[in-house]
């Protein structure tokens, strides 16, 4: 349980908040790089951290994250004309490059110098991995790229989404480190889903549904081992990596791509969810892309047009009482996602954590507030947040099978190492 107190730094993100002072001092996955697929291409909103950008190309192809207000008026830029390297907005011309720099005010004379005097705030965008990363911090402290191991392989060997979740990040962002609550929400949907199924895996956490867990730190946020029986004198481990600030890497499932997932404020009530799914030494299957693009494994169907989930609390999250009730999903939900999504979401915009009862399966989700509390609070005396350093992104989750006498941080020390070097920018 926390106070309140403990649930405002957590759950506040916007600009001036503790939170929010870290979470900007941290690369941002902030769209697909497919959102701007080409120089001069339609700019696109841009809400992180609470704060409205506007996202555009221009001609040269380079990126630009700026205020999304027009520095005349107050008009949305979005309406603006990508064109001559620069966002012109259509009320009065004034025009606008990729930094910020008003570069034309049509109706003042150019020896004048007005427009350069004009300039809206703007954030380093950057195309890594098939994702835009943007950087809000102090510009002078801007760390090197992220180093997950999903971004570095080859783009044959990845699949990257987002969704919408219209909840606080930190509740969203706490269901990817409970792995006890698989042995239900999901029991259903393990053997029928293609990205999971015909996993030994699924056995172990459907005939155990009363994991013991051990957490650590580590050097970027957590090492989670989760600990069910298995075969006389072994224990079957998943052991998930919890990232600063918001990364996990979902153990995998047989010889399935290895998952992972980002939860990235938009704003105190809103998320994006990213879902990632990547292979370390292969490429990814016709079958295996085209059943992520269909909504299977962690990724989800759209609303057409957008990337709100199809199913959504409008709906109802189109529950199916007769499949809850036949036993093909348990909540009656459909898909692995939504089934948390849908959970998640219903506990409110932002979970009241000041009324809940923790069990021992929470031990991760204590250790991660902690974590995040320590880090936003030592920012504030100057101390640099962990997982700024790509090497300590090097890492990998694992399930495994283990002597019950051999502790997990030993025997799976080779498995949680992704053994890959960082590539260049734009992969």
């Amino acid at each position: 349980m926390l106070t309140t107190a403990q649930q405002e730094l957590l759950t506040r993100t916007g600009p001036g908040t503790a939170m929010g002072q870290l979470f900007r001092r941290y690369w941002i996955p902030a769209l697909l790089a497919e959102e701007l697929p080409e120089p001069d291409c339609p700019p696109v909103r841009v809400k992180l951290l609470g704060e409205r950008l506007i996202a555009f190309k221009d001609s040269d192809g380079r990126l630009g994250l700026i205020d999304e207000f027009c520095a005349h008026r107050g008009v949305s830029l979005w309406f603006g004309r990508n064109e001559e390297r620069g966002l012109r907005c259509p009320y009065h011309g004034w025009k606008y490059d990729v930094s910020g720099q008003c570069v034309d005010v049509p109706s003042e004379p150019e020896e004048s110098g007005f427009c350069h005097k004009i300039k809206l705030k703007s954030y380093p965008l950057v195309e890594h991995g098939g994702v835009l990363w943007a950087y809000m911090g102090p510009p002078e402290l801007k760390p090197a790229l992220p180093a997950l191991e999903w971004v570095t392989v080859p783009a044959s060997q990845r699949f990257v989404s987002k969704r919408l979740q219209e909840c606080n990040y930190l509740q969203a962002m706490e269901g990817g480190i409970d792995s006890s609550h698989v042995s239900f929400l999901h029991r259903y949907n393990l053997e029928s889903d293609s990205l999971f199924k015909n996993s030994k895996d699924n056995e172990y956490q459907i005939a155990d549904p009363r994991p013991q867990f051990e957490v650590a730190e580590s050097p970027a946020g957590l090492l989670i081992g989760s600990r069910r029986n298995a075969e006389p004198g072994h224990y079957y481990w998943r052991i998930t990596q919890w990232i600063m600030p918001w990364y996990t890497l979902i153990p995998p499932f047989g010889s399935h791509p290895i998952g992972g997932h980002a939860w990235v404020p938009i704003d105190d009530e809103h998320c994006w969810t990213w879902s990632i799914n990547y292979h370390s030494t292969r490429a990814l299957t016709e079958k295996e892309v085209a059943n992520m693009r269909a909504g299977e494994g962690i990724h989800v169907e759209y609303v057409p047009g957008t990337y709100r989930p199809l199913a959504n609390k409008d709906n109802d999250y189109l529950i199916d009482r007769a499949a809850q009730k036949a036993k093909l999903t348990f909540s009656g939900v459909k898909g692995i996602s939504m089934q948390d999504a849908s959970l998640q979401e219903s506990a409110g915009p932002i979970q009241d954590r000041t009324k809940e009862n923790l069990v021992s399966t929470d031990n991760a989700i204590i250790m991660a507030r902690h974590r995040l509390m320590k880090a936003a609070r030592d920012l504030q005396k100057g101390a640099a947040p962990p997982g700024l350093d790509p090497g300590t992104h090097r890492v990998r989750s694992a399930s495994l099978v283990l002597p019950s006498a051999v502790p997990f941080q030993i025997g799976a020390k080779e498995a949680l190492v992704a053994h890959r070097a960082a590539v260049s920018e734009k992969t």
